[in-house]
């Protein structure tokens, strides 16, 4: 195998590949991507690791990482390289990955994932190139970018107030889990012999499963510092390298310890151990309840922490999965766990929730009065409003053709002694009022999430009962 190899032959971007330009790269004439690439190229090479490797690139130059390498290739959000790779190390252990990642990606919106994967300590390896800017984006001041350095976002230079550069392999060698830190640089014959030995270090530790490396390369961006190849050497050397000294920050000898067992992909398993079953449950519906919306029927539940709002939001959704239908339950809380505002947006799809968002219902479930008079007004034309008369005295003014339902939620499950299943009331008053499913449907999701605690099935079904009576109370 040759280092040529593991190097695609043509770079697809260009032309598809044709031509000249199938030869070219996309990066900036004197760029340390390129010297970076080749480093690590030579190093699955000579490790004889390419059918292993995955290489994870996320946003910014590093991101075209994938069109060079004959590797597994991933790409990962902005700055959350470093996840996925554990999630490729873990999935496969005796895959070799690589987080290749840049300054403004690693460092900036990346910090948290970057320090909690280096403190994990898993066998993976991380290529940090630091030049100083963010490269891609417009050459925004990145977290590296040096004192008095300008750039499109400190045009007058990095001061005081922006903060200090942030030295990442020092921050990096200083946590638990890392067994080798270097930093390395590109501006000389010298710089690139120990760069490349470095990584090929980092990817050998990898190999031999003795843990987490971390590689950070002093790169040049001639395009952003505005000088060519020869004056931007100089200019990381000079400029760069004082403030990030170069050299081993920590380098410890361990014992191989990362041998895992294979992963089961068996479905079964996962089934178990999420508490899931393959049966499929009964379905009630002879359809999609079309007389609510045609394909697809928004929800929202609002009250006051503690009110349940977000448990009957999610009964309704999984009530609606029952039936083979898609839902969505997307969840919404003030600051406070309990007392603060509390609402639920939910889907139901005959096929696909395509917004899983609900800014203007056809169903409100409003728990309180403040609720009901922030979102009563949002209520489609037709739509459905119930609210718990309990505790809200007068419903705000709202369309004509809406349908307002009064019930007392609170003051039913006050009767029954649990006021807590004041939202199975709610249930049973949406089922009377909507029509949206069955009584079984929703009965069957109340008794699923009570599989547990079934002591308490009997009460959760009575409150559902007494939803329902009262809905059907208001229409004598």
């Amino acid at each position: 195998m040759s280092k040529a190899s593991v190097f695609y032959d043509k770079f697809e971007r260009h032309s598809h590949g044709e031509g000249l330009k199938g030869h070219a790269t996309h990066y900036c004439p004197g760029c340390g991507h390129g010297l970076a690439h080749k480093y690590l190229a030579e190093a699955i090479d000579e490790l004889g690791i390419q059918d292993r490797t995955v290489a994870v690139s996320p946003v910014g130059c590093s991101v075209f990482l994938y069109y060079y390498f004959d590797v597994g290739n991933t790409q990962a959000a902005h700055g959350r390289a470093p996840v996925v790779a554990l999630g490729h190390k873990f999935a496969n252990p005796e895959s070799i990955v690589v987080s290749y990642q840049g300054d403004g990606d690693l460092a900036s919106i990346g910090l948290a994932e970057t320090v909690a994967t280096a403190q994990l300590g898993a066998p993976i390896t991380v290529i940090f190139i630091n030049n100083a800017i963010y490269g891609m984006t417009g050459g925004q001041m990145a977290p590296t970018t040096l004192m008095g350095q300008q750039s499109s976002t400190s045009p007058s230079g990095r001061n005081e107030y922006n903060g200090q550069p942030l030295k990442m392999a020092e921050l990096i060698a200083g946590l638990d889990g890392p067994v080798y830190v270097e930093r390395v640089a590109l501006y000389d014959a010298k710089q690139r012999i120990k760069a490349k030995k470095a990584i090929q270090k980092a990817m050998k530790l990898q190999v031999e499963g003795k843990g987490y490396s971390f590689i950070e390369v002093l790169a040049e961006c001639p395009t952003h510092l505005k000088m060519n190849p020869e004056d931007t050497e100089k200019w990381v050397k000079e400029c760069m390298e004082p403030v990030y000294p170069l050299g081993v920050k920590k380098d410890l000898t361990v014992d191989p310890w990362f041998k895992r067992n294979a992963p089961c992909f068996k479905g079964e398993k996962i089934l178990s151990l999420a508490g899931a079953t393959s049966e499929h449950p009964e379905r009630f519906c002879k359809g999609f309840p079309t007389h609510l919306a045609a394909h697809d029927i928004s929800l929202k539940l609002a009250g006051s922490g503690g009110d349940g709002a977000q448990t009957a939001a999610m009964l309704i959704a999984r009530a609606a999965i029952s039936e083979g239908f898609d839902a969505t339950h997307i969840p919404s809380y003030g600051p406070e766990s309990r007392g603060g505002t509390s609402y639920a947006d939910v889907h139901v799809a005959e096929e696909e929730v395509l917004n899983p968002g609900s800014p203007d219902p056809q169903v409100l479930i409003a728990f309180n009065a403040p609720s009901l008079a922030k979102f009563g007004p949002t209520v489609r034309k037709g739509g459905y409003v119930i609210y718990d008369s309990s505790v809200v005295s007068e419903a705000p003014a709202l369309d004509p053709s809406i349908k307002v339902f009064p019930v007392p939620f609170t003051g039913i499950a006050t009767d029954l002694g649990k006021a807590v299943v004041k939202n199975i009331v709610a249930l049973g008053a949406l089922q009377a009022a909507t029509g949206i499913f069955p009584k079984d449907t929703l009965l069957g999701a109340i008794r699923t999430a009570l599989k547990d605690k079934c002591a308490l099935i009997p009460l959760n079904e009575e409150a559902f009962a007494w939803g329902i009576k009262s809905v059907e109370g208001l229409d004598k």
